[in-house]
């Protein structure tokens, strides 16, 4: 039976929510590195590129972040989205993982000194997995940080529907829709400046969506 916590053990116990700053603490205030966030959108809509700026921002707070490219693998793509962050700057704290499936994945997970942060792109990718396989990884690592990438639907839901059942239990959603990101994230305080401001990935492909709609 799972332990009762009191009331005053509630309202006493103390967390290690990360220190972010300026865009990243706006737009996903100051959380904790563990659980599961969800980053969706359309193709072509500056996911990967926030992801992996994402990812780069991330190490200057853990030791070791993890990009599994289950989509693209090592290609010219990914190449030029990897340097247009500049992720050489992040040195030997960011590994690419290069359509690494999850049982291996698991694997490096379970090591000495393995990723704090993994960031897996796609959820579409991840053939055969269900939510109890989510829910499993969620528990076996507690206290490591998951990252799923998912594409959109029509309606503008996550897909496929793993990802829609990832995006209800994951403490911040992140939105992407024309170079910008939009977020709903639990760690929400207004009052200090923390968390659901809007993030803009590359600020002229931004303008030229937003003029492109209006």
């Amino acid at each position: 039976m799972p332990r009762a916590i009191s009331n005053k053990n509630v309202a006493d116990a103390k967390f290690n929510p990360a220190p972010f700053d300026g865009p990243f603490k706006a737009s996903l205030g100051c959380p904790e590195l563990k659980g599961s966030w969800l980053i969706f959108g359309k193709s072509g809509s500056g996911k990967t590129t926030f992801a992996l700026q994402l990812a780069k921002y991330l190490t200057r707070f853990v030791d070791k972040v993890a990009f599994d490219s289950l989509e693209q693998g090592l290609s010219l793509s990914m190449q030029k989205a990897w340097k247009r962050v500049d992720m050489e700057e992040a040195g030997s704290k960011v590994i690419f993982l290069d359509k690494e499936p999850l049982p291996e994945l698991r694997d490096r997970l379970s090591k000495r000194k393995s990723p704090n942060v993994v960031v897996i792109d796609s959820v579409i990718c991840l053939v055969g997995m269900r939510l109890a396989d989510y829910q499993k990884l969620m528990n076996d690592y507690p206290d490591k940080l998951f990252i799923f990438l998912a594409h959109e639907d029509d309606r503008g839901n996550p897909w496929p529907a793993l990802a829609e059942k990832i995006r209800k239990l994951s403490d911040i959603k992140m939105h992407v829709e024309g170079y910008r990101v939009y977020t709903t994230t639990r760690y929400e305080d207004r009052t200090k400046g923390e968390g659901g401001e809007d993030f803009t990935i590359w600020e002229e492909g931004a303008a030229e969506y937003s003029a492109s709609v209006e």
